[in-house]
Formats: C-alpha cells, structure tokens, sequence
C-alpha cells in the first residue's frame, strides 16, 4: 500500500452488496513522531499483512465494500481489545500498541515505548474512529439487504513459533467457534472446505478471529462475521515477503471469489 498522508486513517470503498471486506493490518504507514521513536525492527514493519488487499481486487465484481487500514499496526492493532483484554488467555499476544514484533523483537528505541497515556490517545485517534467507521457501514448494509457478511482479511508468516507449532494450513478460517456465523453459513463453509483440493483449510483452529471478527460479528441482529487468514507464503514472494507475487496469487484470488459468493448465498438463507 502506497503511505496515504497522515489524516487517511483508511480507504473505504462503499459498493453497496451485503458483503463487507476490511484489511486492519495491511497498513504500512508511520507517521513521523512514531517513526522516529521506533528501531530498525519497528520500521521494517514486518508483521503486516502486505498486500493481502489485492486478494480481493474482485470486489467490484461482486459489490462489496472494502475498508483497509493505512496505518501500521505498530501504530496501533485494530485487530485487538481496545483495553487489550488477550484474545487467547494463556498464548503470546502482542497488545493494542505492539512492543514486539511475533518473535519478541522489541519494536522500540530503549525508553521510547508509548506511555499509558499515549496509548490511550491512539486508542482513541486511530482504533475508535476504524471501528466505528466499520459498524456504521456494517448497519448500513444490514439495512439495505437485512443481512451484513464482514470478511475479516488476513495474512501470516508461514512460520511463528511463539505463535503456532509447525505449519499453518493455507487458509485459517476464523468465526469464534461458530459465535460470529449463523449455521447455514457454517454448514456452506464446511462443504466447500470438504470439495476444496487445491488448498488447506482450518475452521476455528489456531486462530478463531480477533476483536473485528469477534467485536462486529453478531447473528442476533444479522451481522455475520468470517476472518480469512492466509499464509503468506501462499501469495508473497518469500525471498521478499514485501513483494506481491501474481502468479502466486492468481489461482487464490480465483479460489477466493466463488467462496464468498457462496458465502453470500448462505447468509441470504438466515435472513
């Protein structure tokens, strides 16, 4: 993603179907004062999720709106509890504002780490206005179709310890075990996982879906939420997993597009 200037907290595209795709950590965008109190390891800010927008450049095609960040995550993580309650009580998380990088890297210049108070003002200057950004298209779109689907996109490194033993399936679906998606959704998913050769597939494994999957996700009032994360190595070239890979990513995106559509489908039966 190309750096926005600073006041672009994230780009929306607003399409107008009943399926909303937001990116949190595709962000790549520092601004100065937090640049310059960060370290060579917090500059290369290496835990994005680069480029995992350009999955979805079919999204016109399909009507769906995009909301993806700008800013870094070492900014602050929109996939997080806004009072950094952990996601998975017990695993290694970094927080709202990240100190570390996944491999406990610290991010900072020694003494630069953002105080209390700093953290409080970017909960507030960058976290609330995403989210509630989110939840306003998120409600529009209930209302125009009776029903939302937010696809939470994602990626990973194909390796991190800290965070997971061995390898990751190609595709981690994430739905809080089944809190955030209604059955037929599910039940469309799982099939679809059952038929599909060319990829692996997890259904709420290690990751069952951050604070976007778990926060905006509510079937009661017919906002269903799915997070998509996929490795990397699936799509970047891993000699430099900053650079996209097209011929890598081809056959996914063109995996990508019939599932949410399907997906789609199902959730119009839980209306």
């Amino acid at each position: 993603m190309s750096d926005p200037s600073s006041s672009d907290l994230f780009i929306l595209t607003e399409r107008g179907g009943p399926l909303v795709i937001a990116a949190p950590h595709v962000g790549t965008y520092l601004p100065p004062d937090i640049a310059a109190r960060l370290n060579p390891v917090g500059l290369s800010v290496m835990e994005t999720d680069f480029h995992v927008h350009r999955l979805y450049d079919f999204a016109a095609e399909i009507e769906a709106t995009t909301l993806f960040a700008t800013h870094s995550r070492y900014v602050v993580d929109l996939n997080r509890d806004p009072h950094s309650s952990p996601l998975y009580p017990g695993m290694f998380e970094t927080g709202l504002c990240p100190l570390s990088d996944f491999d406990r890297n610290p991010i900072y210049l020694e003494g630069q780490e953002p105080s209390l108070a700093q953290t409080e003002q970017r909960r507030f200057q960058y976290w609330f206005p995403y989210h509630a950004r989110l939840e306003e298209v998120l409600e529009a779109t209930r209302q125009r179709h009776g029903f939302a689907l937010l696809i939470d996109a994602h990626s990973i490194r194909p390796s991190i310890p800290l965070l997971f033993d061995g390898a990751l399936p190609d595709l981690s679906f994430g739905s809080d075990s089944g809190r955030t998606l209604p059955p037929v959704v599910i039940e469309a998913l799982q099939s679809w996982m059952q038929r599909t050769s060319d990829w692996t597939s997890v259904l709420d494994g290690r990751f069952k879906g951050g604070f976007t999957t778990r926060g905006h996700g509510r079937p009661e009032d017919k906002i269903y939420a799915l997070q998509i994360e996929i490795v990397q190595s699936c799509y970047l070239d891993m000699d430099d997993p900053t650079r996209f890979d097209p011929q890598r990513a081809r056959p996914l995106s063109q995996t990508l597009k019939p599932l949410l559509e399907i997906l789609i489908s199902a959730a119009k039966q839980a209306k």
